[in-house]
């Protein structure tokens, strides 16, 4: 039967939740700081330049949503990687 796993152990779900948990609380400080503090401070980041814009601007245009595209794909690679060491994952 496809997409039926055999359950875990309590203590082998427990390590499961805890990595998947530990993962999200990274991701979710990651974005916090591409998405709060990083803008916090444009206006200290704007006294240098990058590629002819201001970097503070850069980086909230550009930087910001290049950032968050890249913890999706972080994100959902090494989620699979923990769901393929429980023996969880979709095939």
């Amino acid at each position: 039967m496809s997409g039926e796993h055999a359950p875990l152990s309590d203590e082998a779900r427990d390590r499961y939740w805890s990595k998947t948990r530990s993962l999200t609380i990274v991701v979710l400080v990651l974005w916090f700081f591409f998405s709060l503090v990083i803008p916090w401070f444009v206006s200290s980041l704007n006294s240098v330049t990058f590629l002819g814009f201001p970097l503070g601007y850069y980086m909230i245009a550009q930087g910001s949503l290049i950032a968050f595209v890249v913890l999706i794909f972080f994100q959902n690679w090494r989620q699979d990687q923990i769901d393929e060491e429980f023996g969880v994952a979709d095939e």
